[in-house]
């Protein structure tokens, strides 16, 4: 799913700077990753404190996506034009004052206010390492930096469950999001003198898109300059609208329910109390945090097996769906250890982020990887307010609460089934994804 472009990384890092530059970008993802994620965890505090409704609690946990979502098309640019460094620590500082505003809020209102600023905050935690990684590794080891960097991700989420409940007699919700608070701000300092100041080409502006024309028989055409975003061609790009339904739908809904959802599945359909909640959680998030950082070490190898990123999501997203389907229909049977097992057939959807990384060329790399991970935050804001609404229409109409859970998460599966179609529909990519091809860099995060 990429095509071979023959750019050179710009600070061929290599040895113990790679490791110090993906440890510098992966504490900020860190952060990012348990802020979205424990409104699951804290989910029975704001019901009991605020009497939020199931779509009041799903548009609290996913108005911080909705924020995220909003940066990612100038981020994109902002990240090619300026630099990683530099939109990563402005945005951080953000963050700082939106989790202080979100501990001090009084009304709702002012939490969704402040979430919101939270998720602009932390929106290019993940897109700003993928860039500076696009530029610095191997196309190797930028699949391998991405696998754990949502391993990264997975210790976040992990660590807002069972940590988080342990904390709340002690600090309470709101003292939690003044630790957050100093946390990125400390994490802030740290990426300030460790990671490399930013290189930005002026000449890449100018750069043309290699032809995205068929190479079954190694043809290819020449190719019009891009526009000055550059988002015409990354969203007529046949990888991104191969890969974009299953993008916001299937991998944001994934998201959504192991951000948000999965805690009142718990809580509200299997029956556990909030310590049980969280201790399940913990399960789910634990499993996502060893398939990531065994999908680092894994699919290298499977690439060179002839296993690329096409080949294992048209495995993997069938799977998911029959697993998804599975957990619908077993209800109250479906526990952690089910949830669980369905995160786990989703893990292989995660490849389609580099994959649209590895695509295009190193100066329009910032905005593919941005304007893809739009739709997926994009598509988790949907899931996470979306399912609620549902729920709370269900049982408007008489459901009761746990058949109009399994008829929400029904409608998730039937969309993860559609797309499927769509990227099977939709034809083979223009050139398929293997270790090997895209920009050529230097150095390894091992």
């Amino acid at each position: 799913m990429t095509g071979r472009h023959p750019e050179s990384a710009a600070s061929g890092v290599q040895g113990s700077r790679a490791i110090l530059l993906f440890l510098a970008f992966a504490l900020g993802y860190f952060f990012s990753a348990l802020l979205r994620a424990v409104t699951a965890t804290l989910a029975p505090q704001f019901s009991a404190e605020l009497g939020l409704s199931a779509a009041d609690l799903g548009l609290l946990a996913g108005v911080f996506f909705a924020g995220f979502a909003s940066t990612q098309l100038p981020l994109g640019s902002a990240l090619d034009r300026i630099g990683p460094k530099r939109v990563l620590l402005s945005l951080m500082a953000v963050a700082v004052l939106a989790c202080g505003a979100f501990a001090m809020a009084r009304s709702f209102e002012t939490l969704l206010l402040a979430r919101a600023l939270m998720g602009v905050g932390l929106s290019a935690g993940l897109m700003a390492a993928l860039t500076s990684f696009r530029h610095a590794y191997t196309p190797e080891a930028q699949l391998r930096a991405s696998s754990w960097m949502l391993m990264t991700g997975s210790l976040g989420m992990l660590m807002s469950t069972v940590p988080v409940h342990a904390l709340l007699p002690v600090v309470g919700w709101r003292g939690l999001f003044w630790l957050s608070a100093v946390g990125i701000a400390l994490c802030a300092l740290f990426i300030l003198f460790i990671v490399p100041s930013d290189r930005v080409r002026k000449a890449d502006a100018a750069a043309p898109i290699p032809s995205t024309e068929s190479t079954t028989s190694g043809a290819t055409s020449a190719a019009t300059p891009p526009s000055p975003s550059g988002y015409r061609q990354i969203f007529t790009h046949p990888t991104f609208v191969r890969l974009a339904p299953l993008g916001f739908w299937h991998y944001g809904g994934l998201i959504a329910v192991q951000a948000l959802w999965a805690g009142p599945w718990f809580n509200h359909v299997t029956g556990l109390d909030a310590a049980q909640t969280a201790r399940g959680l913990f399960a789910v998030n634990l499993t996502m945090l060893v398939a990531f950082a065994s999908l680092g070490a894994v699919v290298p190898r499977l690439a060179r097996l002839g296993w690329d990123t096409d080949r294992l999501v048209r495995w993997a997203s069938p799977i998911s769906t029959a697993v998804l389907v599975l957990v619908v229909a077993m209800g109250p049977a479906a526990g952690p250890g089910m949830l669980a097992l369905w995160c786990l057939s989703c893990v292989l959807l995660s490849l389609s982020q580099p994959a649209v990384g590895q695509a295009f060329p190193a100066h329009l790399v910032g905005r593919a990887l941005s304007a893809y991970n739009l739709l997926i935050f994009g598509g988790v804001f949907s899931m996470q307010w979306g399912l609620g609404l549902v729920i709370d229409a269900l049982m408007g109409l008489g459901w009761a609460r746990v058949a109009a859970y399994q008829g929400a998460f029904g409608v998730l599966a039937g969309g993860c089934a559609l797309c499927y179609l769509w990227f099977r529909l939709a034809g083979r990519p223009a050139v398929s994804t293997g270790v090997g091809t895209g920009a050529q860099g230097h150095g390894s995060p091992r």
